[in-house]
Formats: structure tokens, sequence, C-alpha cells
């Protein structure tokens, strides 16, 4: 398979840039996601390095051969779209092999190529339906496996999942983790706006934002070590709780305070330079706990409980100014709406932002 690497990559439509210096190195066999929020320009990066989009600026190469001005038939891509884009009247058999048809393939090499994507994607039971014969999530296997048989040096998806319903959602995701495990030097950019389909297939995260990269890095790196308040907030869900806050005292620890609240003590170093400017506090839903001992982090009337059964969402209305605060418990729990609770954090599980939104662990 085959590395890509973006540099200065940007894109204009007139005087509109939806896309600016985009530097990115991805490596072979790695599986990249994009997330962002919709018009962050993710599917517009997918489809200029799929050589549907013109880049307006700097290099694409992709197996150490720039292709800015490649046609698309000749980059050695495959492209899984939102939309299945089978053909109705052919088999499973003839969507995988039309490609291949097209391409004048012989067709003993044809017939194995569709038997082994068809095995990988379990599709072997299926290969002479119709698509209309077929489910949702056995059509986008279809439109994978007609990727598979060209044997692509990079495979790209565009929000694959979009179109089927939360069960075969979560089933096809499966598939497509399992297949990305039976092609280990397969390299796959994918697109997306679901988190939970980001932090499940990715080998590492592209969060962009506004047409700029905000961080890259692993699943994990992400959640526990955002660059900034943006990334720290589209990760997770419900995202991460923000309360503004003042610096009390600096060193090896830092003593700040909550605007309308107490003392906090973060395990984040800062120097004389940041005592008394204003910043964010944040701490994820998850990591919050009610107690009933010492000073609390946040303390308030429940607005709404969401009890879901493997976990209880508890919300608080918005004080001085700022967003509703969320709590997210493990369990069932009896708390009411109306029920006044006092919440903590471990100091480890907190995070400081500076005046632009930038993490303090990354300065």
């Amino acid at each position: 398979m085959a590395n890509v690497i973006l540099t200065d990559v940007s894109k204009s439509y007139g005087p509109v840039e939806v896309l600016r210096n985009i530097n990115l190195d991805i490596a072979e066999g790695e599986l990249v996601v994009f997330v962002g929020p919709s018009g962050c320009g993710k599917s517009t990066l997918l489809r200029m390095i799929a050589g549907l989009e013109r880049i307006t600026g700097g290099k694409l190469e992709i197996d150490g051969v720039v292709v800015n001005d490649m046609p698309p038939a000749q980059r050695g891509i495959a492209m899984v779209f939102q939309s299945y884009a089978l053909y109705p009247h052919m088999t499973v058999r003839d969507n995988m092999a039309f490609g291949m048809k097209i391409a004048k393939k012989p067709k003993a090499e044809i017939d194995a190529a569709i038997a082994s994507a068809a095995e990988k994607l379990q599709l072997t039971p299926y290969l002479d339906r119709l698509p209309k014969a077929l489910s949702g999530g056995q059509r986008q296997r279809v439109a994978i496996g007609r990727s598979i048989v060209r044997d692509p040096k990079v495979f790209l998806f565009d929000e694959p999942l979009s179109n089927l319903d939360a069960a075969l959602r979560v089933a096809t995701r499966i598939e497509i983790a399992q297949l990305k495990e039976q092609m280990p030097h397969s390299t796959m950019i994918y697109v997306t706006h679901d988190q939970v389909e980001a932090m499940t297939l990715a080998t590492r995260i592209v969060v962009l934002h506004g047409g700029d990269i905000e961080q890259v890095g692993s699943p994990l790196e992400l959640y526990e070590r955002p660059a900034n308040l943006f990334v720290a907030q589209f990760i997770g869900s419900p995202a991460m709780n923000a309360f503004k806050a003042r610096v009390k005292s600096t060193g090896p620890e830092t003593v700040v305070t909550i605007i309308g609240g107490g003392d906090v003590h973060v395990p984040i170093a800062t120097d004389g330079a940041d005592e008394g400017t204003e910043l964010t506090l944040g701490v994820r839903p998850e990591d919050m706990t009610v107690t009933a001992h010492g000073e609390p982090l946040f303390e308030g009337a429940i607005s709404i409980v969401e009890a879901l059964g493997e976990t209880t969402l508890l919300h608080f209305a918005p004080q001085n100014g700022e967003d509703a605060i969320i709590a997210k418990m493990p369990g069932i729990h009896s708390l009411r709406r109306g029920e006044a609770v006092r919440l903590s954090a471990e100091a480890s599980k907190l995070h400081l932002f500076d005046g632009k939104g930038r993490s303090l662990l990354y300065r």
C-alpha cells in the first residue's frame, strides 16, 4: 500500500478560503479519521485526495508521487461514498466486478478477487442477489467490496455509515474494524461527523475546524490531552464542561478561583506571569461525582435527569452566563429534578485553557 503526504495544501472557491496550509503525513497501514463540525472542510479535503476537487495550493503525494494534476483513475485510490451507488439491475457479483471488467482484467483474476473480498465481508451467500434484496448494511458492504477488488493504494471513506440506522451503524462499524485487521497494510482515510466512529476505528484522528487542523493524535490522546478548548469539547459526549476562572496562585500546582465559586487546585504548572489572568477550567461530565464532603467544584439544583440505564445524565441550568453543566454518572441513580447536589472531580482530571482556548499543557 502507500503513504499520503499533504504539504501546505489549501483550497479556495474564488475569494472564499475553505482549507489553508494543511500539513499531514499519513503512514502506510494507518486508518486516519477526519472529524469536525459541518462546513469544516473534511469532505472537501477527502475529495482533494481523491482528485474530485482541484488543489488550489500546496502539494499532495501518494506513494512518493506528486498527484496534484493526476486524474482520479491514475491515483490508485478507491472511494466509498455515503450513498451506496450500486447498479440496481446487477447482482452483487456483477457490481463488485464492474470496475475490473472495465479495466479488462482476466476473468480468473476477477473471480479470485471477488471471492476473496466476499469472504472478508461475509457476502459469499449474497453474490447472486440484486441490491434490492439486501439490507442497508449489506449494500454498504458491497460498496466496500467493490473497492477492495480493485486493490487500491489508498481507501477513502466519505461518511459511509450515515444512511444506516443505529443498530446497523454499530454492526457495520465493527465489520469495518475487522476488515482493517484483515488488511493491516491498507491505508485508509475516513470522514465522519460521528465521534464514536472516530474513537473506535482510528489509528489517529485529525480534528478540523474552520479550514484548519486543530489537533492530530490517537483517540485517547485527544480525549485525555486536548490541545485546545475546541478539541476538548468536540471529542467526548456530552461535551466537556467549562468554568470561567481566575488564577489565584502559580507554581508546579495552580490554584484557580471559579467565578461565582470556590478555589480549585489543579496539578498543572504556571508561572508568575499567569497570576490574576482569566482562563477556563475544563472537566468532563464523566469525571464529575456527587460529594457530601469538602469544597465542591460545582453546586446547584438539578434541572433535568436523563436515566439511560447504563448511565444517568444530570443537567444543571446555566449560571453566571456560562453554558449548562452536565454530570454523567455510571448506572442508575435516585436523584430527582430540583434536588441540590455538590459535584467534585479528581484534580488529575482537570484541564486549564488560556484566554485563547489553548491548553496550558501545550505551552
